[in-house]
């Protein structure tokens, strides 16, 4: 069989996506003189967040979804962040590619409230490799990649923030039912409204009370200040 390794040797945002993606760089090394036609990669890629540390601040935040700090120790489990695949053109000895990874700024997914609640650091992530492959010499025979093979990069939060602050420029989700909309559309009209910003910020003062203040929003690096107006899983899963 042809024996290949791999390697991540780095990750950044695609600033060209028409949608939020980042760019995982992969090294693929064959046993030299192997002649590999394409591969079929596919990658699964998980966050461990059991090999990094937290601040306060990002361990309240995360608090929905691995408990209080006192229970880490069995519920800081690993998250699917992300399923794809890519086609690996033909080489020999060892060739680099990039793997694009769409990604979701809903923060109803788990690896999204993972992310944002990150102020600074790395993310440490696992990327477990399967597919097929297509070598020879003089014609070609079909292998499967073993399911043992997998690469660990830690990637910078800045480059999430990155990401995220090019395709979402101080702005972040919020999904709501259908039913809730339709009430949110009806009370804009209603109210003569001119945007979304100002339909909340009517609520809001119209709810009143004794609240304190709600704290300033976090800005990312590079995002200019704006005007007012998961699962876990435990087991690596089939492709």
């Amino acid at each position: 069989m042809t024996e290949l390794s791999f390697t991540c040797t780095g990750v950044r945002a695609d600033r060209y996506a028409a949608a939020p993606t980042l760019l995982f760089r992969l090294r693929l090394t064959a046993a030299e003189g192997d002649r590999v036609h394409a591969v079929a990669l596919r990658c699964q890629l998980r966050i461990e967040p059991g090999r990094r540390g937290y601040r306060t601040d990002e361990a309240e935040a995360l608090a929905d979804l691995f408990g209080e700090r006192s229970r880490w120790g069995s519920t800081l489990q690993p998250l699917q962040f992300a399923q794809v695949s890519l086609v690996v053109p033909g080489f020999t000895g060892e060739t680099e590619v990039d793997l694009p990874v769409p990604c979701s700024y809903d923060l109803d997914v788990a690896a999204g409230r993972y992310f944002h609640a990150l102020h600074d650091g790395e993310v440490p992530l696992l990327l477990l490799f399967s597919g097929t492959v297509f070598a020879g010499t003089g014609g070609f025979r079909v292998e499967p990649v073993p399911w043992n093979k997998e690469a660990s990069v830690r990637m910078p939060v800045s480059v999430w923030q990155e990401m995220t602050e090019t395709h979402f420029p101080g702005c972040g989700w919020l999904r709501l039912p259908r039913e809730t909309l339709d009430a949110l559309l009806a009370y804009r009209s209603r109210h003569a409204l001119p945007s979304w910003q100002a339909t909340v910020a009517s609520l809001l003062d119209a709810a009143g009370g004794d609240e304190p203040p709600a704290p300033r929003a976090r800005l990312f690096p590079g995002a200019a200040a704006r005007p007012a107006a998961a699962r876990p899983v435990t087991e690596r899963t089939a492709p």
